[in-house]
């Protein structure tokens, strides 16, 4: 509301993020993945996938209340998990996964249904920004797992082709003309009610950046998107207070409906990795059961041909 330039926001954003790396880097304070045009090259559909995501978004933002974000941004879980097991090779949701993540959708429909400041360009952008979040957080998953760079490094690649994309935003949206008239009207663009927003949403984003990959190589994709939706509690009860742009009391309903459906698949999950971590102990136990028979095998060979080696030299 203060900025609204959702394209120059985020080029801010990446540039801090990609400068913040090089410098920590610089110092010696952390260590990233040296830049390599065959790498760059290989990351850049994950980089433009990116850049669609938080454009997306912060046009969503700019055009909706925060509100109608949440729940389209709760709803994407919904789309990962199916994309997961087409193209990662992940098992299917298993039955308790699949009601929570109805509950997020259930709660999407109520939300939706109950909006009275429901607008076709709004919409627009949550279906634009629904699908490229979808696809970021399963093709860039594949990244993670496949390309071989560290956490910093992958912050580097990231936001750093991200900026290279742009000016071609620029040329598409016609943002710089905005921005040139808004200059030349003198207005408080550069005021410290702008300038202050501004700034801490660009050192937020760089760490969003690296704990972003962080989560993303520790855990799913469809876990990473749903961790996502838990924390937004706090920024509904923020927005609930301070802002006026804000739903229904049925809208709220709905919202807390998905957040609840994100509980669910926490605990959906979370017991189905306690048991694959349990049958991987069990297997580890027996392969280190069958490595004692085998020692223990060998060295009773071992002792049998130093006997029969010994009554033989007799």
């Amino acid at each position: 509301m203060k900025f609204p330039y959702p394209g120059a926001l985020t080029a801010l954003q990446y540039f801090t993020s990609a400068t913040g790396v090089l410098l920590c880097g610089w110092f010696r304070f952390i260590e990233y993945d040296r830049l390599d045009l065959l790498t760059m090259w290989r990351f850049l559909p994950a980089a433009i996938i990116f850049y669609l995501s938080l454009f997306t978004n912060s046009e969503l933002l700019l055009h909706a209340n925060v509100d109608t974000f949440i729940v389209f941004r709760s709803a994407v879980p919904i789309f990962v998990a199916i994309g997961e097991a087409l193209f990662l090779s992940q098992p299917w949701p298993s039955m308790k996964t699949w009601i929570s993540l109805a509950t997020i959708f259930g709660g999407s429909v109520l939300y939706v249904v109950t909006d009275y400041q429901f607008t076709f360009m709004a919409y627009s952008w949550a279906l634009a920004y629904l699908v490229s979040m979808t696809i970021d957080f399963v093709y860039i998953k594949h990244v993670v797992m496949t390309i071989g760079l560290n956490t910093w490094g992958l912050v580097l690649y990231n936001n750093l082709e991200a900026l290279l994309l742009f000016p071609v935003e620029l040329l598409i949206m016609g943002e710089l003309k905005k921005i040139k008239h808004e200059i030349s009207d003198e207005s408080d663009w550069h005021s410290f009610q702008v300038v202050l927003p501004v700034g801490l949403s660009c050192l937020f984003g760089l760490s969003i950046s690296f704990f972003g990959f962080s989560c993303r190589k520790a855990i799913s994709a469809t876990g990473f998107t749903v961790l996502g939706i838990v924390n937004k509690l706090l920024t509904v009860v923020i927005n609930l207070v301070i802002w006026e742009k804000h739903s229904t009391w049925v809208g709220t309903v709905g919202l807390l409906v998905c957040m609840l459906g994100g509980v669910m698949y926490q605990q959906s999950t979370s017991s189905k990795s306690k048991a694959v971590s349990e049958v991987n102990a069990q297997k580890n136990d027996e392969e280190q059961q069958k490595l004692l028979e085998m020692q223990s095998n060998s060295e009773a060979n071992g002792n049998e041909k130093e006997v029969i080696n010994s009554e033989g030299g007799k």
